[in-house]
Formats: structure tokens, C-alpha cells, sequence
């Protein structure tokens, strides 16, 4: 599958539906499957699924901002979805 051109600016939207297609993959999921106000866990993330969704949004994101990082002391705080997102907005200062 070809990857489609990332938009040009990033809203709380886009960062939600990057997160949703990284996380599915990462399940083997559907996006649709995976709510916004569900804890990882209850979607059936552990520790490595976490990981490799860190890596993923650090690669993905960085075509909106080099060298995007999630510090490893941050990844105790994301216990959900909404939670990965509101962390990426609040690191890139998308509102």
C-alpha cells in the first residue's frame, strides 16, 4: 500500500487518526475498533504493543516535526488513546 502524503499542518484530529492507524497496525485492528477513551490495556496493548506505537508515532510524526521524541519517562502517563494524543498536541503546541 502506498502511503498517501501526509497534510501539511497537523490538528488534534490528524494526530488521532495517525495514532488509530499506528495502534491498529500494531493489534491488527481496524482504526474504527480502536475509541479515543479506551485504556491500551482494554484494547489488548502491552508493554512491547506500547513500545512499537512509540516508535511508529516518533517515525510518523516526524514529518511534522524533526526529530520528534517521546521520552521514556512520559510513557508511564499514557495509559490510553486520548491520552497519546493529548501528549503529542501538547509536545507539538497543536490546539
Amino acid at each position: 500500500m502506498a502511503d498517501a502524503e501526509p497534510p501539511t499542518t497537523l490538528d488534534r484530529a490528524t494526530i488521532l487518526g495517525i495514532v488509530r492507524d499506528q495502534l491498529a497496525e500494531i493489534l491488527e485492528k481496524s482504526p474504527e475498533e480502536i475509541p479515543e477513551d479506551v485504556a491500551f490495556t482494554d484494547l489488548g496493548a502491552d508493554s512491547l504493543a506500547l513500545i512499537e506505537l512509540v516508535e511508529a508515532l516518533e517515525e510518523s510524526l516526524a514529518k511534522y516535526s524533526a526529530g520528534f521524541h517521546i521520552d521514556d519517562e512520559d510513557l508511564e502517563g499514557l495509559l490510553s488513546v486520548r491520552d497519546a494524543v493529548n501528549y503529542v498536541a501538547d509536545k507539538l503546541q497543536v490546539t
